[in-house]
C-alpha cells in the first residue's frame, strides 16, 4: 500500500508546481506520512486517517509560517494605500458643519479630524485611517530645531 501512498504524494506535488499556491503541498505532505504508516500497519482507515488528520493539522498551523518565509504580506489596496500619506487641506475642515476635503495623491477626499478639532486650508495634514467614504487626518507638526 506504500505505493499508492507514494504516488498520491507524486501527484499532489505534481499539482503544487502548477498551482504554486503553497496548499496541495501539505496533502502530498500529509500522504508521506500515510505512506510512513503504511510500513507499520496495512489497516487502510488507520493509513487514511493518518493522511486526513495530518493535512488538517499542516494547513493551517504551517501556512502563516509559509507565507512568512515566501514573503507573501497584507497589501493594501484601493483607499487603504493613502493611510500615513501626506496631503494638504483645500477646503476648512469644520466638525460643526460636517465639511472639509483634503487633497492626498493628486486625489479630492472628504475628510474629518479624529478629535473633532478644525483644521484651516492650505494646512499640511497626515491620513490616520478610513471612516466610511471620509478621511480621517490630522496636522502634521513641524518640529523645530532649537
Amino acid at each position: 500500500m506504500w505505493s499508492f501512498w507514494l504516488i498520491v504524494s507524486g501527484i499532489f506535488f505534481i499539482i503544487e508546481i502548477a498551482t504554486v499556491g503553497f496548499l496541495v503541498f501539505w496533502l502530498g505532505i500529509g500522504s508521506l506520512l500515510a505512506m510512513v504508516t503504511s510500513f507499520i500497519t496495512d489497516n487502510i482507515m488507520i493509513q487514511t486517517i493518518v493522511f486526513v488528520v495530518s493535512s488538517c493539522i499542516l494547513i493551517p498551523l504551517t501556512k502563516p509560517l509559509a507565507d512568512k518565509f515566501t514573503g507573501k504580506k497584507a497589501v493594501p489596496t484601493n483607499a487603504y494605500t493613502l493611510i500615513n500619506k501626506h496631503g494638504i487641506v483645500i477646503q476648512d475642515i469644520n466638525p460643526i458643519q460636517g465639511v472639509g476635503q483634503v487633497k492626498v495623491n493628486g486625489e479630492i477626499w472628504s475628510a474629518k479630524t479624529e478629535d473633532e478639532s478644525t483644521i484651516k486650508k492650505d494646512t499640511e495634514i497626515e491620513v490616520l485611517k478610513i471612516d466610511g467614504v471620509k478621511l480621517i487626518v490630522s496636522p502634521i507638526k513641524i518640529n523645530s530645531l532649537l
